[in-house]
């Protein structure tokens, strides 16, 4: 049932042999239930009482961090795998924030009694590498099976608010239903704003794996919604309700429709994860401008200018999230442009509009965000999986060789100071004026660059 790699061997047999009880916990074992690889392996010890004495153990069989010595564990790289070796503790809370706790190392502890502080039943199982038997004394193993999300043990998990946004991400890696009890305790919890104190930071690293482990990112966001964390992210809560023409969306108001291409886009998530998360927010994000343009116009709900008034709400949205910058550099322009490869399509748009539009925008991943926002619907076409438009610019962005990034200008500043020019204002306006003309087709090589800079200078000379 549990699989460890065999290079661990020698260290469970040493540490048994010192007459300590091994015992892997937390995610790998329930990842092992699932039938999920995981790289992630927790061993706490029982029977020993020095963090020390554990450093001393494990020194002869690699490379010893001690990374949380007032957590109690000591990390061990071992050939390509990274093991946490820890003693059992008990936690107490005295201060706000996530630092705010008092920590006891103690080996002598029971595994129910060290596992009392573990957040959901599914992660408070352990398996014991003496005894070669399962530990689960809280029924994790049966949640599983039930595909049901519960709580350990109410007072420790308020001691940290951001369990919620864990159980958010959870049940929708997992496909698990909350209980009760936990929707009770999370609503509890949102009243009392325990989720104010947590940082933006530790948020938004949950937040990450919602979008990125799981299939169907919709299931976290609709229990976001469920616990009434949904309120501190307005953009988002706007989007209920808000009505869509029933002839290009008949599956219901854009709440429905963002969570559906949500889970389109994961579908269509890269090899690279950066990449993904910039590509699902920008899902998440990209029809923000709906609750505030949505009106009946002739009989017809409609939209208008949506893509762009959705800019300040998005902006507003990531940087509740993070400071990285990048994070708004890559997601605004795929929200203000999301449109663009429909109606290029339509219009049979020209090389040079194509151009341009790469100068604003990763054309290959904005193709991506509006496949996902086609098929993130229930029309027949949405249903066929066909999405012609993306194909049509895809091979015209390729052809013109802008797929991920804008033309490169030919004319340089190097070009104008070999042309006897010196720097001032007028490098800028000449430079941009020999790109445009490089953008609508005119000049296509650096001698026809060359030509174009002579020619303009003979012309201002007359």
């Amino acid at each position: 049932m549990i699989h460890l790699p065999t290079s661990l061997d020698p260290i469970i047999d040493e540490l048994i042999k010192h007459d300590y009880r091994p015992v892997v916990v937390g995610g790998f074992i329930r990842d092992s239930l699932l039938n999920i690889p995981s790289k992630d392996i927790d061993i706490e010890i029982f029977g020993i009482k020095s963090l020390a004495h554990l450093e001393t153990l494990l020194m002869p069989f690699g490379k010893v961090h001690s990374v949380g010595k007032s957590f109690g564990v000591v990390k061990l790289q071992l050939d390509d795998i990274e093991v946490d070796f820890s003693i059992p503790r008990q936690e107490e809370k005295v201060s706000k924030g996530h630092r705010g706790f008092c920590v006891t190392l103690d080996g002598m502890l029971s595994f129910e009694e060290a596992a009392i502080r573990r957040d959901f039943t599914i992660n408070a199982m352990g398996y014991d590498l003496k005894e070669k038997k399962l530990l689960d004394p809280f029924g994790g193993q049966d949640d599983l099976k039930q595909k049901r999300l519960d709580i350990v043990n109410a007072k420790t998990f308020v001691e940290d608010p951001l369990r919620l946004y864990r159980a958010v991400q959870f049940a929708a890696r997992f496909e698990l239903e909350a209980t009760q009890k936990l929707r009770l305790l999370a609503h509890e919890m949102v009243q009392k704003k325990m989720l104010d104190e947590l940082p933006k930071e530790r948020v938004f690293e949950e937040i990450k794996k919602l979008l990125l482990k799981s299939k169907k990112p919709s299931i976290g966001f609709t229990l976001m919604d469920d616990f009434g964390i949904l309120d501190d992210f307005p953009e988002l809560k706007a989007l209920q309700g808000v009505a869509q023409d029933p002839g290009y969306h008949p599956e219901g108001d854009v709440w429905v429709h963002t969570l559906m291409v949500l889970d389109e886009m994961t579908k269509l998530h890269t090899e690279d994860k950066k990449q993904n998360l910039y590509l699902s927010l920008a899902a998440l994000c990209h029809d923000f401008g709906k609750a505030n343009t949505t009106e009946t116009i002739d009989g017809r709900i409609r939209a208008i200018g949506h893509e762009n008034s959705g800019i300040p709400l998005t902006e507003s949205f990531v940087e509740r999230l993070s400071d990285e910058n990048t994070l708004l550099e890559t997601i605004v322009p795929l929200v203000k442009h999301h449109l663009k490869p429909l109606q290029f399509y339509k219009q049979g748009a020209t090389s040079a509009a194509i151009r341009r539009l790469a100068n604003q925008v990763n054309i290959e991943e904005l193709i991506l965000l509006a496949k996902a926002d086609f098929l993130g619907r229930t029309t027949k076409e949405a249903l066929s999986g066909d999405f012609k438009a993306g194909e049509w610019l895809q091979q015209r962005a390729e052809e013109l060789n802008v797929i991920n990034t804008p033309i490169t200008p030919l004319l340089q500043g190097r070009d104008l100071l070999h042309a006897g020019l010196t720097p001032s204002k007028t490098f800028k306006v000449i430079l941009q004026k020999a790109y445009d003309s490089q953008l609508d087709g005119n000049i296509t090589t650096y001698d026809e660059a060359i030509m174009w800079l002579e020619k303009e200078l003979s012309n201002t000379l007359k």
